[in-house]
């Protein structure tokens, strides 16, 4: 699997273990420093999302990825990632829905490894 590949899968890992409530496979993906970005303006960071999504404070059903795009930079140690997904969610104590969810995603080659740095959320 090529650097591209590598950090859609990222992605994708993310979403299916956010559905999962998988705290481990949400982990592996996210670097220490992860900060998440929601269309509210409302930062959380690693442990603060898998605490949300453990305790239904986020709650995803299921993900539909429409499309994800990678750009790896020249030296191979950064990554742009844009994945539209809809998303079936009830998060915050809203009702369920489904989301046309844009996540800009920051991914960073750590130690020999790809982990997801950031990620910005938005609707398209």
């Amino acid at each position: 699997m090529n650097d591209r590949e590598t950090c859609a899968k990222l992605y994708c890992d993310l979403c299916d273990a956010s559905i999962r409530k998988d705290a481990d496979g949400i982990a592996s993906v996210l670097a220490d420093d992860y900060e998440l970005i929601h269309m509210t303006g409302i930062r959380q960071g690693k442990r603060a999302y898998i605490n949300a999504v453990l305790d239904g404070t986020l709650n995803y059903y299921s993900i539909a990825h429409d499309s994800v795009d990678v750009e790896v930079s020249p030296d191979g140690g950064r990554a742009a990632i844009r994945g539209r997904s809809r998303v079936n969610a009830a998060v915050f104590g809203g009702g369920r829905h489904t989301w046309r969810l844009q996540q800009d995603l920051k991914a960073e080659k750590r130690n020999g490894a790809w982990l997801l740095a950031e990620s910005r959320a938005s609707t398209y």
